[in-house]
């Protein structure tokens, strides 16, 4: 998939979840969305681009991404 479609996308969830009071809750919200509706090669490719620079991300967005990355890697 167009690595600017899914950070756009990404970016919207965040975007969503930012008015969570809890800044860290909003962040594994985000995550948690990931994890449950992004297709495992959706995720490895917004990952991917994180480590690349992450262009486009947002910084909760960034955020997220990290984390879902730390839940993957801890669960593998």
């Amino acid at each position: 998939m167009n690595i600017e479609h899914l950070s756009q996308m990404v970016n919207d969830i965040a975007n969503y979840f930012a008015a969570e009071p809890d800044h860290a809750a909003g962040v594994n919200s985000v995550a948690d969305h990931l994890r449950k509706f992004w297709d495992p090669v959706m995720r490895k490719q917004i990952i991917e681009h994180l480590h690349a620079g992450g262009e486009g991300l947002e910084p909760m967005a960034k955020e997220a991404v990290r984390e879902l990355e730390r839940r993957q890697t801890a669960a593998a």
